[in-house]
């Protein structure tokens, strides 16, 4: 019955509010009107005193008294004209608003809504969250706060917080869940995810060592071994690279979801993509950006900083060669993922657009690049998938 009872008084409410420029509407234009007559009254005394006072002449004051005239007996014609027409103009809206428009939202609700469903505070949400991923959480973190060594719910919000952007805690979760419940392959690659997206892609030191500690309780684990052969690409070691990607294709089945992101580092790293023909590889060693031995050989003598301008001035290089032959999938790819691990994210994504025009997204090469700029946290609004 209450409910009933607000549901009329907001009904009430919202017809008030609905009708009062209306019933105003009238009203208001009636004091327009007479605000208008009183003025030029004003004018007409005022008119008067100008004469008098030797002001102006009797010929303008006539000329000036007509036009006055003119334009009270204009007011007064418009409100005789238009006073009866605002009530005829708006009852049959005024009756919309009070009769139609309730019946219409009773109805629709009765129809859609559930009005014998009771009312469901947060304890009794959590009691039954259904598919609710916040009440779920919310109901996990409640019980970890009572509870907080049961590695158990550790473990199973570890991954909803990854999956919901919560990163931090993800991480804290993962830690929790290896702590208590000893470290696996799926806990220990969950770990070094978050740690990768705290730093924004790239594959830490101590993501690294997590990942090697993955390695030793599964061998063969693809995500800890995919993993680690990009941090050889970070840190600008593509021969070494190239093969952890080659044996990484090598074991995995030709139907692996995986297989297409490795091929293409395989590709970006100066090889040739798993079932590609050998012949090319040669072609792509010698693709624009890609560094020399002798580069490679002079790099591990620099020094950080200088190691890190050589490689700004290669990637300034691919670009642009990439500028003058835009043809060139595997070089924008490239360019992409270096201005990514340069931490050059405006570069980045400008260079994905540019990509994108030469390899437009409907076709194999175009989606790559999309796939990529999903890996690296780029942007991709526009294009066209």
């Amino acid at each position: 019955m209450l409910f009933w009872i607000l549901v009329a008084a907001l009904t009430a409410v919202v017809a008030v509010i609905l009708l009062y420029p209306l019933l105003r509407g009238a009203k208001a234009a009636e004091n327009i009107r007479a605000g208008e007559a009183a003025v030029y009254r004003d004018q007409l005394r005022e008119l008067d005193r100008d004469l008098n006072g030797g002001l102006i002449t009797p010929e303008e004051a006539d000329y000036a008294r007509a036009e006055i005239g003119r334009r009270l007996i204009a007011v007064s014609a418009d409100e005789l004209e238009q006073t009866p027409k605002p009530a005829r103009h708006h009852r049959f809206t005024e009756a919309f608003v009070l009769l139609v428009l309730p019946v219409l939202g009773l109805c629709l609700y009765l129809t859609t809504g559930r009005p014998d469903l009771p009312s469901q505070p947060l304890e009794a949400r959590l009691e039954n969250p259904g598919n609710d991923v916040a009440v779920l959480i919310t109901k996990a973190e409640r019980h970890l706060a009572e509870k907080p060594d049961d590695g158990k719910g550790w473990d199973v919000l570890a991954p909803i917080y990854f999956r919901t952007m919560r990163v931090n805690d993800a991480q804290v979760a993962y830690r929790n869940a290896i702590r208590l419940l000893g470290p696996t392959p799926v806990r220990l690659d969950g770990l070094a995810e978050t740690l990768m997206a705290v730093s924004d892609g790239v594959v830490t030191e101590e993501a690294r060592q997590v990942l090697e500690q993955s390695l030793t309780l599964e061998p063969d684990n693809p995500r800890a071994r995919f993993y680690i052969a990009l941090s050889m690409e970070q840190a600008g070691r593509p021969n070494e690279a190239r093969q952890a990607f080659e044996a990484l294709a090598k074991q995995s089945p030709s139907d692996a979801p995986w297989l297409p992101l490795v091929n293409q580092h395989i590709a970006m790293n100066g090889g040739a993509p798993a079932g590609a023909d050998p012949a090319a590889s040669g072609a792509n060693q010698a693709a624009p950006g890609n560094p020399t031995q002798q580069d490679v050989a002079a790099a591990e003598t620099m020094s950080a900083g200088d190691r890190q301008q050589m490689i700004r001035g290669m990637v300034d290089s691919l670009d642009a060669k990439l500028s003058e032959d835009p043809n060139n999938f595997e070089g924008w790819v490239r360019l992409v993922r270096s201005y990514a691990v340069l931490n050059d994210k405006d570069r980045a994504a400008g260079a994905l657009k540019r990509g994108l025009a030469a390899f437009p997204p409907p076709g194999e090469q175009g989606r790559q690049l999309l796939a990529l700029a999903r890996e690296l946290g780029l942007a991709t609004e526009g294009a066209k998938q």
